[in-house]
């Protein structure tokens, strides 16, 4: 396990060192770690986000130095408590993590060519068809190896290793809401309208992000997912019916 500096307010807990080569077993231990050091509740430490094989720690620096003295320092005082939360409980904690399954959520993706506008370049990059492409990115299980980018934008991992295709040289200016792109070795969801230069092959009429609801992201680090082809006309409905409910609401 590696500390490293984050500039002078956050720390990196460096679980792993690759990700690829066993992509579940780092996820999972760096989910150990995230959850060790919440129920640790550290005085001090402000945020904790967990990524691909890391969890960094944001903290307040005046905080740590009013309650520890910090006499070898801040980072190396709080190194020494993240280290003391960690280390004990691991083997305890991995043991029963172990059992645990992370929740399966279904997101329904219409892979039309309105909104699979890059679907032709996917197929031109990795030789195979359209239709192939969609039965691929639809018939896997994926995973949430961690959220950034904008709020909500989970990053999956396990995509089939012949769909990866290199982001775009040209970044578009503004991406709808719900597009779903692959970038890379992954595949992704944009939550919010944004700019991003990942490869869009659908979109789905899911939400991802709601700040009135807690949490406000429909997907978590760790999390399975499971993307379901459906209809135009099925796409519609989906948005229709949302309109609706949010308007009973208002």
């Amino acid at each position: 396990m590696e500390f490293i500096p984050l500039g002078d307010s956050a720390l990196v807990v460096r679980v792993r060192q690759q990700f690829a080569d066993a992509p579940d077993e780092t996820l999972d231990e760096v989910l150990r770690v995230f959850e060790l050091l919440q129920r640790a509740d550290i005085p001090g430490v402000i945020e904790l986000a967990p990524a691909y094989t890391s969890v960094a720690v944001f903290f307040d620096p005046v905080a740590i130095l009013k309650l520890n003295g910090a006499a070898n320092g801040v980072f190396d005082e709080l190194a020494i408590k993240i280290r003391t939360a960690i280390i004990p409980a691991s083997k305890r904690h991995r043991h029963r993590a172990a059992a645990r399954r992370s929740p399966l959520t279904e997101i329904p993706v219409c892979y039309d060519a309105e909104f699979g506008v890059d679907l032709d370049r996917v197929a031109e990059h990795t030789k195979v068809s359209g239709r192939e492409i969609v039965d691929l990115h639809s018939t896997c299980e994926y995973r949430v190896a961690c959220i950034g980018f904008v709020p909500g934008f989970p990053f999956l991992a396990g995509l089939p290793k012949n769909l990866a295709t290199p982001r775009r040289d040209v970044p578009r200016k503004d991406i709808p809401a719900g597009s779903v792109g692959i970038g890379g070795a992954q595949t992704g969801i944009y939550p919010l309208r944004s700019p991003g230069g990942w490869n869009l092959i659908g979109r789905t009429p899911l939400k991802l992000f709601d700040p009135t609801k807690d949490p406000p992201t429909l997907l978590c680090p760790g999390d399975r997912v499971h993307f379901r082809a459906i209809t135009r006309e099925e796409f519609s409905a989906f948005t229709d019916a949302t309109v609706a409910n949010e308007s009973l609401k208002g």
